[in-house]
């Protein structure tokens, strides 16, 4: 059976955002503030021949004794179920019971009703939980079997801000992530030192880093306010460059050595000779072995270099692929100059048109005339 303090026995360790005006408080309740519960550390002791006899201790030890052992065992819920069973629930009138309201309870207990309020709710949340009984099975000095103190911080934050729907979001994010809330609610409220961490901690950085990344997956909003940032930052916006273009060059050797084809100059897709594919796999095996942060820079264009050089000779090796090859360039080159060409419009010409204009075009003529020449010379001559 866990003892559970008279509420005027011992007042309430405040917060360190309250400063009460009643100075004296008990040694115990100096070193459990509410909000967490560090089990102070044990010096040896030297042991006793007989159990002490309770009537040679004086009854303020003994009392003494008896906190200490409530607070080490249960921690804030000591002061849960002072809350619980002095102020009465909503909706229920002076005249139904010997409860006070929150607000006459935080008036008697010389602190705020707020800090009331949240022992009150993390009581609730407990009860509905099945941990604790209701408040309305709770009478004034009611005693019960209290929970361990490890699962007050479950019920319990610290944080006004904790009740607010951003205050829940954060919460629910920690708990998430397997921290205590009250951490997290802490340092949400205090931008201004998030930033000084950043600032100066390069692991900090990166921590703060990992989670805008996680965040801007879910935020639309912020992908679009870090865009505007990155393009209106020149320096940004070369790293940027930079990066993407050494991520393309790792897709390109992802993509021989995965799939087993290549694209040839032209824009032909040939299935990659046995040799090509072999280095595309050890180069990409080095890459994968960097460390995420690494700059993958130097590597990827090595690896892009020596991967385009190897086309180009597995190109010239083959003489049906090199012709291939020069027939697929001649169409891309000749498909280019036909759409530039149809852009050409002659609206109001007259406006606009110049003897040099002619001039190129009657060139130009002849230049096509000399390629359809030899064009179809080359259709007719004897293989």
């Amino acid at each position: 059976m866990t003892v559970a303090i008279a509420p005027s026995e011992t007042p309430e360790m405040p917060e360190p955002s309250e400063t009460p005006e009643v100075a004296p408080v008990s040694p115990v309740a100096e070193e459990f503030d509410g909000s967490e519960w560090s089990e102070p550390s044990a010096e040896p002791v030297e042991s006793v021949d007989a159990a002490l006899d309770a009537a040679d201790v004086s009854p303020l030890v003994a009392r003494d004794a008896q906190e200490f052992g409530a607070y080490a065992r249960t921690g804030g819920w000591a002061f849960g179920l002072k809350v619980a069973r002095s102020v009465r629930p909503g909706g229920q009138s002076a005249g139904e019971t010997p409860k006070v309201s929150a607000k006459e309870f935080a008036a008697l207990a010389d602190c705020s009703p707020e800090r009331v309020m949240r022992y009150y709710k993390a009581w609730d949340k407990a009860a509905d939980d099945g941990v604790v009984p209701h408040f309305e099975a709770l009478a004034p000095g009611a005693e019960v079997e209290l929970p361990g103190a490890d699962l007050w911080l479950t019920y319990y934050s610290s944080r006004s801000s904790a009740g607010s729907e951003r205050g829940a979001a954060i919460t629910e994010a920690a708990e998430a992530e397997g921290i205590r809330p009250t951490k997290a609610l802490e340092v949400a409220e205090n931008p201004t030192a998030l930033r000084a961490a950043i600032m100066a901690d390069p692991s900090t950085a990166r921590a703060a880093r990992h989670a805008l990344l996680d965040r801007i997956k879910e935020d639309p909003d912020l992908q679009a306010e870090l865009a505007r940032d990155i393009v209106r930052t020149d320096d940004l916006k070369k790293a940027v460059a930079f990066e993407s273009r050494s991520a393309d060059r790792v897709g390109y050797v992802r993509q021989i050595a995965e799939s087993g084809q290549v694209k040839t100059p032209a824009g032909q897709t040939i299935d990659a000779p046995v040799d090509l594919r072999q280095e595309a796999e050890r180069h990409l095996s080095l890459l994968d072995e960097l460390d995420e942060d690494e700059d993958t820079g130097e590597w990827a264009s090595e690896a892009y270099d020596t991967l385009k050089n190897l086309v180009v000779e597995a190109v010239e090796a083959d003489p049906e692929l090199r012709v291939s090859e020069r027939r697929t360039k001649f169409y891309s080159s000749l498909t280019k100059a036909t759409k530039a060409f149809e852009e050409l419009t002659f609206d109001d010409v007259q406006e606009f048109a110049e003897d040099d204009m002619v001039q190129q075009l009657e060139e130009l003529q002849e230049a096509i005339a000399s390629c359809i020449t030899a064009l179809r010379g080359a259709r007719t001559s004897p293989e």
